[in-house]
């Protein structure tokens, strides 16, 4: 038993003193080496490219293989025994399986739509062989997550938004209405807001009020004159629930909780833009139907209508060659290379003894025949 652990410890340390040796010899040929830059087309590079490809494939257990798209960027390293290159390449899924045995070159792009996959590799090529030192791709995207919508639950809208306009109005008027204060109070900011899809549309809003110079006992009503008075500060918070459906010219319903003083902190507070104000000009909550309007054109001045007429007879004129977008330069190392090969998608195939017929000469209409099964 002894002699048997013997055996074992001296077989571990032999091939740990293999192993070492390897790795010298290996950074003794890569030892002082300078990477040069190398053409994207030059036989090597593609060789070695290829060997990384076959590598790669051959991991793989399941999907189809991929193929060469194009390579993007190379560089050489010489020494006296081989080249060590390192290659930047684009790869795409082809139709052959993974598990076949036909190898990518002899291959078709399985979608030629979907973005190519980055890929590196090393690889120290040699008269003898090619040995793949590294190949990573990155196949699929990082996964993303995201928030899926809730269908019917509240979300949250931005403080601003127009929509607030009849439930912030239908809040305002229902606090002065039983306010006891001898003035109106006007909107301060409103610091969160929801809106839910019910039977019409469900809002939920927490703002708060300033005090106006506007009297109860001089103005019948809130009107566009009245807003904060810099001299006597009074605020009032408020959350209220207001349903509104517009489309059914009803009027708004909902409750409405009102308490003396600012906003609590915990309500992250915004205040509105100056000159926006969805309060201080509608009051009025009577359903009126809207009157039927003809659609006003907008106005266009005369130098937008000659820039206009110019666009669309450049357009329209045939004679004119399209411009096609400048093409991106070429490196000196002819990098990025060619891709592969082209893209062609799949046509469908017609059944022997299907007639095909061209589309209806012009001025010619439909005919009875071409409504007969």
């Amino acid at each position: 038993m002894r002699l048997g652990t013997r055996l074992c410890v001296l077989g571990l340390l032999c091939l740990q003193d293999w192993a070492l040796s390897q790795g010298q010899a290996l950074e003794e040929q890569t030892s002082g080496q300078v990477d040069i830059l190398a053409f994207c087309d030059d036989p090597q590079v593609k060789e070695a490219v290829d060997g990384a490809l076959k590598t790669f494939n051959s991991k793989m257990s399941s999907g189809y293989k991929m193929a060469l798209y194009q390579i993007t960027q190379a560089t050489k390293a010489v020494n006296e025994s081989g080249t060590v290159v390192s290659a930047l390449f684009n790869s795409k899924r082809s139709n052959c399986p993974a598990e076949g045995d036909k190898p990518w070159s002899e291959c078709d792009y399985l979608d030629g739509s979907k973005a190519p996959s980055p890929c590196n590799t090393t690889v120290y090529v040699t008269e003898a062989e090619t040995l793949v030192q590294a190949v990573i791709c990155e196949l699929d995207p990082p996964v993303v997550s995201e928030k899926s919508q809730c269908m019917g639950c509240p979300m949250e809208i931005d403080q601003n938004n127009e929509d607030l306009k009849a439930p912030l109005s239908f809040s305002l008027n229902r606090f002065n209405s039983v306010s006891n204060s001898s003035h109106f109070f006007v909107i301060n900011s409103v610091g969160y807001a929801t809106r839910q899809v019910v039977a019409g549309l469900r809002f939920s809003i927490w703002f708060d009020m300033r005090k106006s110079n506007c009297s109860k006992a001089d103005n019948q009503e809130l009107h566009s004159a009245c807003h904060p008075d810099p001299a006597d500060v009074e605020l009032a918070h408020c959350s209220s629930t207001v349903d509104v459906a517009p489309w059914r010219h009803e009027l708004p319903e909902g409750n409405v909780d009102c308490e003396p003083g600012p906003m609590p902190p915990t309500v992250l507070t915004r205040r509105r833009p100056p000159g926006w104000s969805p309060l201080r000009n509608v009051i009025d909550f009577e359903a009126k139907v809207p009157e039927t309007t003809a659609a006003t054109p907008p106005s266009t001045s005369p130098t937008a209508k000659e820039e206009s007429s110019e666009e669309s007879q450049e357009k329209s004129d045939p004679s004119k060659p399209t411009q096609d977008p400048p093409a991106p330069a070429d490196s000196p190392f002819r990098c990025p290379s060619k891709p592969w090969k082209e893209f062609v998608p799949p046509t469908a195939s017609v059944p022997e003894g299907t007639t095909v017929s061209g589309p209806p000469e012009q001025g010619e209409g439909f005919r009875d025949a071409d409504l007969q099964a």
